[in-house]
């Protein structure tokens, strides 16, 4: 089938994705520098899934300004995750080699912080083969344009000046926002035990980039 663009989330598809606990200890960081005790296990799990409101809750109960706090916590994540790259802790997959042979104008758009996006496209010499790059800020409103918002998949699209592309993305919230910007989705599971136990429905279902090309001939 035909596509005029093929976007791609970052994490888990282009690159290795981050590590939970080293996210985790960057948020702890960011306490300690605003002189709050350690964060639960529960405020860990808001942050990591974007809840700005549990945020800014845990934050109004701490006396903290909640954009305060996400300024700082978006510094310490950004640090931890180029530390990660610069320590070979994480590196870009091998099969994304696949995506060069690719003729459609592609994007990326991605739950991580824009400044981490460009930073491991640079590392890993990936920056020119996509044309647009969209990502989400530790803000209210960076965090609100999370998948599956669509919000960023269909500015993308407008930015490509596609009117049909293909989202590639390795979690089933990839699908749902696909399916909320209604377009077609790849999922990517290269281990089959991380493949999704749930009712999305991807239009195609591939373990590698390399079966992406079959896909657009």
């Amino acid at each position: 089938m035909h596509y005029d663009a093929v976007l791609f989330d970052f994490d888990g598809v282009v690159v290795e994705g981050p590590s939970s606990q080293r996210l985790s200890d960057a948020l702890g960081r960011t306490y300690e520098k605003l002189e709050r005790s350690g964060p639960t296990p529960e405020t860990i799990q808001a942050f990591l899934r974007g809840d700005f409101e549990s945020i800014a809750r845990r934050c109004r109960s701490l006396g903290i300004e909640a954009d305060v706090f996400c300024a700082r916590a978006a510094r310490e994540m950004v640090k931890s995750q180029r530390d990660e790259v610069e320590r070979g802790f994480r590196s870009a997959y091998d099969d994304v080699t696949a995506v060069r042979s690719l003729e459609a104008p592609l994007g990326i758009v991605s739950d991580n912080h824009p400044a981490v996006i460009s930073t491991l496209l640079d590392r890993f010499g990936l920056r020119s083969l996509f044309e647009t790059v969209y990502g989400c800020p530790l803000t209210s409103d960076g965090l609100a344009r999370r998948k599956p918002d669509p919000t960023n998949i269909d500015a993308a699209m407008n930015a490509l000046e596609a009117a049909d592309a293909l989202y590639v993305g390795d979690r089933a919230v990839d699908v749902s926002a696909a399916d909320n910007a209604g377009i077609d989705s790849v999922l990517i599971t290269r281990d089959e035990g991380d493949r999704p136990q749930t009712d999305v429905d991807p239009t195609y279902h591939l373990t590698s980039l390399a079966g992406l090309p079959s896909i657009l001939e």
